[in-house]
């Protein structure tokens, strides 16, 4: 499931200058869509990239004036309707005024806004899920209990939209019966906010990993090869790294030159490694070889307890280097290697704590991430297959 972050900047919000000061700090963090008026879907787009959603009351003059070069990417129905309380909601659903306009096909709206009044906007919201690409409802004093109905009773044919004003509450959105919200829409004009409500939507959508703990059997120079450092767009933490090695099986935790050392400058947004032939793992849990990586790409990166996040690859540097071959095996005895620079700043995960790989010696235990199948242009598949 992919999250994404809506931002509320409509007119409730106040006059232009409070919407454009909302809407400049959610392009600042990276929200994904921005819910305005219909008005002003040109405005936002002179102010930055991003997904916009425009309220509408389904009125053909207004789209097409829409159409006229200020379209959004979405229209929302049930501001100043039956979504919002403002119109009563009909005691039969197929006179809704809302939904006629959702099983439209002209595109008059792709999107419901329904405020949780009662429990018939509860069943309001799921009629209009059954119609809408988005469905997105905002709870009064709210309780979690609407929400994980929702999220129960609604399939995969709308994106449900929690409304939020927090980012402890979008964390509770996206957690919710475990399967959570796909996206939430933050009410907030605080920067701070909407930044760590940006922030909880990654961690959400991050994978965790369970890493293990491999003996070192052989630690020995292999003479030069060509080797990787692979410089990202992102500063690294002292206990990140990324996860690479000869065999797709087993990637090995290789950290970050975090550290400073009396002869070489840290450099944080970098790790050493390994050799052309090698696989790191990516965000989407594929692999790549190093050899293949270019500026732009995403690789994953991962810290000791497992968790992940994406970095950019700003530049890749290949220079021939001699090398070390480790090879560690694992309780059942199988076994997995990796070469590596042969230098005191290429750093590895002991039980000890950081190790030099030149320091390295047979009984040392490494951090290994274990993976079973096979690699079929970096997918996993269910193959038979001998690396050695």
């Amino acid at each position: 499931m992919t999250r994404s972050v809506w931002l509320k900047a409509d007119d409730a919000v106040g006059d232009w200058d409070d919407r454009r000061r909302r809407i400049t700090a959610g392009l600042e963090a990276g929200v994904d869509w921005v819910l305005v008026d219909a008005a002003d879907v040109e405005r936002v787009r002179e102010l930055g990239d991003v997904n916009v959603a425009a309220f509408t009351d389904g009125d053909a003059e207004l789209i097409d004036e829409a159409e006229s070069g200020a379209d959004p990417d979405a229209f929302v129905v049930g501001k100043d309707g039956e979504g919002d309380g403002t119109v009563d909601l009909p005691s039969d659903f197929s006179g809704s005024a809302d939904l006629s306009t959702l099983r439209r096909d002209d595109e008059r709206a792709e999107g419901a806004y329904v405020r949780i009044l009662s429990e018939d906007y509860e069943a309001f919201a799921e009629a209009a899920a059954e119609e809408a690409d988005y469905t997105i409802v905002v709870g009064e004093d709210w309780t979690i209990i609407p929400l994980e109905n929702l999220i129960a009773r609604i399939g995969e044919e709308t994106d449900l939209v929690a409304g939020v004003t927090s980012a402890e509450e979008a964390r509770t959105a996206f957690e919710t019966l475990e399967l959570g919200s796909d996206a939430v829409l933050l009410d907030s004009d605080d920067p701070d906010e909407i930044r760590e409500t940006v922030e909880v939507r990654d961690e959400a959508e991050r994978e965790r990993l369970d890493l293990d703990w491999a003996a070192v059997t052989a630690v020995e120079r292999v003479g030069s090869a060509d080797r990787v450092c692979v410089d990202t767009g992102s500063l690294m933490d002292h206990d990140e790294g990324m996860l690479v090695g000869s065999m797709s099986r087993g990637l090995f935790f290789v950290h970050a030159e975090t550290a400073e050392s009396p002869y070489v400058a840290s450099r944080p947004f970098r790790v050493n490694a390994g050799a052309v032939h090698a696989y790191v793992r990516t965000p989407d849990g594929g692999t790549k070889y190093l050899a293949e990586l270019k500026s732009g790409d995403e690789v994953q990166v991962v810290d000791l307890e497992g968790r992940t996040r994406e970095a950019t690859v700003g530049r890749v540097k290949i220079e021939k280097r001699p090398m070390f071959r480790v090879e560690v095996e694992f309780d059942d005895g199988d076994r997995v290697e990796t070469l590596l620079q042969n230098a005191e700043t290429i750093k590895v995960a002991t039980r000890d704590g950081r190790t030099a790989v030149t320091d390295l010696a047979e009984g040392d235990e490494l951090l290994v991430f274990r993976e079973g199948g096979a690699r079929h242009f970096g997918e996993t598949v269910e193959e038979s297959i001998i690396e050695k």
